[in-house]
């Protein structure tokens, strides 16, 4: 068994040099084809194909080029993020949930991370998008901060520990609006400051990261990322360092600005009571993919995928006394050699005829719920099927 378990994961170094050899000219390639795109406007403007969307991801696959083969971390990934509305993406550890985010702000780790198929889709607010996977640096540079913003999940490490709080909040500002004089700019830091409920806000100004709570660090990444107003704040697991009741106050300062300034929010996290209470629409992802979408009525009130079902099963009820919570049973597949049918079906206990067949289609099943699971076959209108990218072809 051990011997099987080595050969199975062992690369001999022939191998090993044609993975290398691979990588390098694909990047190359994908990179080329980016640089082509960037020259010329006409390759990355578009139109949204629902202008009351701020974002459409539309069949998005983003792929790791690795020492060991293609991780297909994102793979034909399609949703979209209304105006003036939050969209929760949830799942477990490793299901694409920051990569989609990150690919979206084009921050993927490049070359070896790249998008190689499929659109995201921004509204620019005039009738126009832009396709945030063939847009050029220099025009990123005026999006990211701008007109969609990022959260991290980490606030202990998203500041820069050698320059005052005052400093890293002016500098996007500053970046973006390089008209403003510098006693504009500190208004204006000091605007944000106190709008992210923070009150003695001339203090913090001149303090260094070390010297704030991590709520208060949180609440500065906050002011930084809605600085400029932006029409899209990303939300990467915003409470995830932080106590309870500090995370209840953040998640509220959250949804009251959001109505300030009518941003969209795509909220990514872990926490299915933090989607309950704050989102409109959600995401389920497992391995890459979407596997289930639908308002937070949908979703949480009538689950369709077995996945789904498993997370709402597995989470601890008030109230209510359990010998062990539930788990779901199995493991992830492996994300460099990916099956051919559901991802989902060696971890399922609810199978049936068709599992055996190909991954199964997006299906809707109400006007606002999609599910890709084939129990709803018959009884749903089938909208198409998530679409991979053959690496060998490119």
């Amino acid at each position: 068994m051990a011997s099987e378990k080595k050969k199975s994961s062992y690369i001999s170094g022939k191998e090993s040099r044609r993975i290398t050899r691979f990588n390098r000219k694909i990047t190359r390639k994908l990179e080329k084809q980016r640089a082509d795109y960037g020259k010329n406007p006409a390759g990355y403007t578009t139109q949204m194909k629902n202008p009351g969307n701020v974002v459409e991801f539309d069949n998005v696959c983003t792929y790791f080029f690795s020492d060991v083969g293609v991780v297909r971390a994102v793979d034909g990934v399609s949703y979209e993020i209304p105006v003036g509305k939050t969209v929760g993406v949830v799942g477990e550890s490793g299901c694409g949930k920051s990569v989609t985010s990150l690919s979206l702000m084009q921050l993927l780790p490049r070359p070896a991370g790249q998008t190689v198929g499929g659109e995201i889709r921004f509204n620019l607010g005039d009738g126009s998008a832009y396709n945030i996977v063939n847009t050029p640096n220099d025009v990123m540079e005026h999006i990211r901060g701008n007109r969609i913003s990022m959260i991290f999940q980490e606030p202990m490490t998203a500041l820069n520990p050698v320059f005052r709080i005052g400093q890293q909040v002016d500098e996007v500002t500053i970046l973006h609006h390089p008209e403003m004089s510098k006693e504009a700019v500190k208004a204006r830091t000091l605007e944000m400051l106190e709008l992210v409920g923070i009150a003695n806000k001339e203090g913090v100004y001149d303090m260094y990261p070390h010297e704030l709570s991590g709520g208060m660090r949180q609440r500065i990444c906050i002011a930084i990322a809605l600085a400029c107003s932006p029409s899209l704040i990303i939300a990467d697991e915003p409470t995830t360092a932080l106590d309870v009741t500090i995370q209840a106050q953040i998640l509220d300062l959250l949804q009251n600005l959001k109505n300030k300034l009518n941003s969209s929010i795509m909220l990514i996290t872990h926490d299915l009571g933090v989607v309950a209470g704050m989102a409109d629409y959600v995401v389920v992802m497992y391995a890459g993919r979407v596997v289930e979408k639908g308002t937070t009525q949908d979703i949480f009130h009538h689950p369709a995928h077995p996945y789904t079902i498993g997370l709402m099963r597995s989470k601890p009820v008030v109230g209510k006394k359990v010998d062990e919570l539930y788990n779901i049973p199995g493991s992830v597949p492996n994300p460099v050699e990916m099956p051919n049918y559901c991802y989902f079906r060696d971890r399922c206990e609810m199978q049936c005829g068709h599992c055996s067949g190909q991954y199964p289609p997006e299906i809707r099943i109400s006007d606002t719920h999609i599910v890709s699971c084939y129990r709803f076959m018959d009884e749903g209108q089938v909208l198409g099927y998530p679409k991979s990218v053959d690496v060998e072809a490119l």
